[in-house]
C-alpha cells in the first residue's frame, strides 16, 4: 500500500481512541499529553499535518519531529517510546507517530511543576482521576487481601441498588469518609471487579457489576463488621 493510500485510509476512520490528528505542533507539552494518553491506554498514533476535518496540510518534518521528541523525552516521565514515519501525500509531508501501549504509567510535567497522568477516551485526552491512579498503584498487590464489609460499604451498595451510578463526591458525602480512604475503597472495589468505573469528558462514575455479590463473597469481603461513621 502506498503512503498516500495508507494515510487516506487512516483519515477516513476519523479521530478515535487510537488515532489523533494534529494540524501543527507548537507546544511540546500539549503533544506530551497525547503521547502519554496513548501509552497509558491502548496505544495509538498521531498524524501530524492533518486538520481535525481530515484535510492534509503538510508539515515541516524536521521541525515537527524535534517537537515530538521533546514531548516524549523532556515533558513525559518516564520517557514515552515513539516511532516516527514520514509519508508524502499530494506533495505534502505527513508525519505519523506510533505509540505502543506501555507496561509503565506515564505522566506529563506540567508548567506548575505537577506531574499529571492522562488516558485516552474516544477522541479525547482526559486526566486520570485519583481513583484510577490508586488502581494503578495497586496493580502489584496480590488479590485476596481482606476487606471489611462495614456500614460504609452497605451504604454504597444500598445506594447503587436504587440508583444507576454514584460519583466520588456523592460517595464521600454519603459515607462521610476522608477522600483518601474513599479513594482507596473505590479503587479496590474496581480492581476486584465489584464496581465498574465509567469515564467520560464530564465525569467519572461508579456502577455495580452484574456479579458483584458473587465477587464480594469470593474475595471474603462479607465480614460485616459495622464501622462507626
Amino acid at each position: 500500500m502506498s503512503s498516500r493510500d495508507h494515510i487516506y485510509r487512516l483519515i477516513a476512520q476519523g479521530e478515535h481512541q487510537e488515532l489523533d490528528f494534529k494540524y501543527e505542533m507548537n507546544d511540546s507539552r500539549k503533544i506530551a499529553r497525547s503521547l502519554v494518553a496513548f501509552a497509558n491506554t491502548d496505544g495509538g498514533r498521531l498524524l501530524v499535518g492533518v486538520k481535525d476535518n481530515g484535510k492534509v496540510v503538510g508539515v515541516n518534518s524536521e521541525e515537527e519531529m524535534y517537537m515530538v521528541e521533546a514531548a516524549a523525552q523532556v515533558f513525559s516521565t518516564p520517557e514515552v517510546k515513539i516511532t516516527g514515519k514520514l509519508h508524502e501525500v499530494e506533495g505534502k509531508d505527513v508525519l505519523e507517530i506510533l505509540v505502543d501501549k506501555s507496561e509503565q504509567k506515564h505522566f506529563v510535567k506540567e508548567e506548575d511543576g505537577r506531574q499529571l497522568a492522562y488516558i485516552r477516551k474516544d477522541d479525547m485526552n482526559l486526566k486520570a482521576s485519583p481513583v484510577l491512579l490508586r488502581i494503578w498503584s495497586l496493580a502489584s498487590e496480590k488479590d485476596g487481601k481482606r476487606f471489611t464489609y462495614g456500614a460504609n460499604e452497605e451504604k454504597l451498595f444500598s445506594f447503587l441498588r436504587e440508583n444507576d451510578s454514584i460519583s466520588f463526591k456523592k460517595y464521600c458525602r454519603l459515607t462521610r469518609q476522608h477522600y483518601k480512604r474513599a479513594t482507596d475503597t473505590l479503587a479496590r472495589l474496581v480492581k476486584w471487579g465489584v464496581l465498574d468505573m465509567i469515564i467520560d469528558e464530564r465525569s467519572v462514575r461508579y456502577v455495580s457489576t452484574p456479579d458483584n455479590q458473587e465477587k464480594l463473597e469470593k474475595l471474603e469481603l462479607l465480614d460485616r463488621k459495622p464501622e462507626s461513621t
